[in-house]
């Protein structure tokens, strides 16, 4: 029995996705939002459960990185697969962030310290990685949507910095300039990854999957970052940016808007019109997110801008976001049971 149950996980941990840490991003996206609504006690019980997933995974991913490191080399030089990576940053910062509307500053500035390197590093490793593949994988095809992780990643950033600004006093210079280089960094590879991301699908076959939502979730969490920006305390980075800023983030909020019933005639296509069954896949969770993100940022974005309408449509996207959370974890939960109960090969 401990031989089969230890198989099990070394299986698990060998094949786990590099992308598996947005579960912690939706999940801890959605409990911000409904702390933002006063929902307090759904809110608590998700930061809960992202922070066991987020320990189960960093475990699981340091056991990967000991005993399968050639796995995890292989992943990081696969175009469709390396920017899953960026999840991790992403999920940090986003922990950071509930951490941070509960009084606990301390170990949110640990979490941005920590996300930050690991931003850095990747930041430059990922997309090296991803060029010397560039030929020998399949040039523009090997386009995805997890691509856009690095902006999502880098935009994590800038929200968590931003939001520690006005409690940590003694840094709130250094947060400044690390939230708007953070942001600006963001938004210069948004638009870079979104021209790859038309080429890609102009040029070659169109394809549709869970990850290409992560288009909408980076520019809604652009505008959050943004948002959050604007309403910082006085720094002179900040505030010599904090116009351009304000004007930059409502258009990505429209272009996130738009983006929605678009993404909607897709799923429609992939799985109605092209009968590609709906079933959990770890992908999933990249539509979680920029439902939730999209709610958390048009709630902030309204209450910045002084725009109360944009507010309200954030607070009915939340509830979706929660369904469609439940239901995906519910599914996950359902696949892992299996996954545990099927005999080792």
């Amino acid at each position: 029995m401990i031989r089969t149950t230890y198989a099990k996980a070394r299986a698990a941990v060998r094949a786990l996705p590099p992308g598996y840490f947005a579960v912690v991003m939706a999940t801890g996206v959605i409990s911000v939002g409904l702390k933002l609504e006063g929902q307090l006690v759904l809110s608590h019980a998700l930061f809960a459960i992202a922070l066991v997933v987020f320990a189960l995974l960093v475990v699981m991913n340091c056991w990967r990185l000991s005993g399968y490191r050639e796995q995890m080399v292989a992943d990081l030089r696969d175009p469709r697969q390396s920017f899953g990576y960026f999840t991790a940053v992403a999920g940090a910062n986003v922990l950071g962030t509930c951490l941070v509307l509960r009084g606990n500053y301390t170990l949110a500035a640990g979490l941005l310290i920590a996300a930050t390197a690991g931003w850095l590093l990747l930041g430059y490793a990922v997309p090296w990685a991803t060029m010397i593949e560039w030929r020998t994988r399949r040039g523009l095809a090997g386009v995805h949507g997890t691509w856009f992780m690095a902006t999502v990643a880098s935009q994590s950033v800038a929200v968590l910095a931003s939001s520690l600004e006005p409690h940590l006093p003694g840094v709130r210079d250094g947060l400044g300039v690390l939230a708007v280089v953070a942001w600006a960094v963001g938004v210069l590879l948004y638009f870079a990854q979104a021209v790859l991301l038309m080429l890609r699908q102009t040029l070659h076959e169109f394809e549709f999957d869970p990850s290409y939502w992560i288009t909408m979730g980076a520019a809604s969490i652009t505008v959050l970052a943004g948002a959050r920006i604007v309403q910082s305390d006085p720094t002179p980075v900040v505030d010599a940016v904090r116009d351009a800023i304000a004007s930059i983030s409502v258009l990505l909020w429209a272009l996130a808007t738009w983006l929605i019933p678009a993404l909607g005639a897709a799923v429609f296509w992939r799985h109605r019109l092209q009968r590609v069954r709906l079933t959990y896949e770890p992908l999933l969770w990249s539509m979680v997110f920029p439902l939730g993100m999209y709610a958390v940022a048009s709630i902030y974005l309204g209450n910045a801008d002084t725009l109360p309408w944009i507010s309200v449509i954030g607070s009915v996207e939340l509830w979706v976001a929660v369904a469609v959370w439940a239901l995906t974890f519910g599914a996950m939960i359902s696949h892992l049971v299996r996954l545990a109960r099927a005999r080792p090969s």
